[in-house]
């Protein structure tokens, strides 16, 4: 039997049950010599064994399988913090990640795009719908804001668009890149089912896309340069960076910066500052 002291995921179920209050849960609050939720009453809700629930606490259950850890989680009302902790603890790895519905951004991370007056920057989804913008972006990448809300995508975009492909003075590398990051992006963020259905509809509509997808190439997005040519300064050299948004695993951010004090300039003119 494991110590308490190194009992951690037991340690860490008791701690996660005696937090909740059994009122919530439709259990009696009176005669309960300790707080929270009983061992039983947990297991009754995760469907398992009250024994073995009480075998995990005390350290001495084996590993639980991956449909008994969810269960557990939705049993204790875990938070998406404490469900990937529960996953470490019980097997040393994290979750897989549970797609989210697409919304607006919060405020918080509107402000910040906009906090970048000379850095196009954009919030995408898992399957690379542009739901967030600055209005260097919109004077900079493209104008999304004229365009229908289904072609706010960047593959859609990239492949579809022949201004955006016009734009691009590296097309080819660069969207060979984008085909690999997002096979990449979309498996770790747990969208199958809205990924299917746009690269079928990607495969349908250009040889392009179909080719550079059966390559089964995998990148990760990271940072690198990009070159554009657009149709007001001339061409644009710039730097970009990808950040994931903690806690909403379907979203990223891409900021871009002018590579120099000329790129800069240009972004200056397009923007009227």
């Amino acid at each position: 039997m494991s110590t308490t002291q190194d009992n951690r995921l037991g340690n860490y179920l008791k701690n996660r049950r005696a937090r909740l209050d059994p009122v919530a849960f439709g259990y009696p609050s009176g005669n309960r010599r300790t707080p929270g939720l009983r061992r039983e009453e947990v297991a009754l809700r995760a469907n398992i064994s009250a024994t073995w629930y009480t075998w995990l606490e005390q350290g001495r259950g084996g590993v639980p399988s991956t449909a008994v850890l969810e269960r557990i989680a939705s049993a204790l009302d875990l938070t998406t913090a404490e469900r990937e902790h529960l996953f470490l603890l019980a097997q040393d790895r994290p979750p897989e990640l549970r797609h989210q519905t697409p919304g607006a951004v919060s405020d918080r991370l509107q402000r910040i795009l906009d906090a970048m007056p000379l850095s196009p920057a954009f919030v995408r989804t898992a399957s690379w719908d542009i739901v967030a913008r600055n209005q260097a972006a919109l004077k900079v990448l493209g104008d999304y804001e004229n365009m229908p809300p289904q072609q706010r995508n960047t593959l859609r975009m990239l492949f579809g668009n022949p201004e955006v492909r016009k734009r691009m003075v590296n097309w080819e590398e660069d969207a060979r890149s984008v085909v690999a990051t997002f096979r990449a992006e979309s498996t770790r963020a747990g969208a199958p089912d809205t990924v299917r259905a746009l690269v079928a509809d990607m495969i349908a509509i250009s040889p392009d896309f179909a080719s550079m997808w059966h390559r089964n190439e995998v990148r990760t997005h990271g940072e690198g340069t990009k070159h554009i040519m657009h149709p007001v300064v001339g061409l644009l050299t710039l730097d970009y960076s990808a950040f994931a948004v903690d806690g909403q695993p379907d979203l990223s951010m891409i900021v871009y910066n002018p590579a120099s004090p000329e790129d800069i300039e240009r972004v200056r003119v397009l923007i009227g500052r």
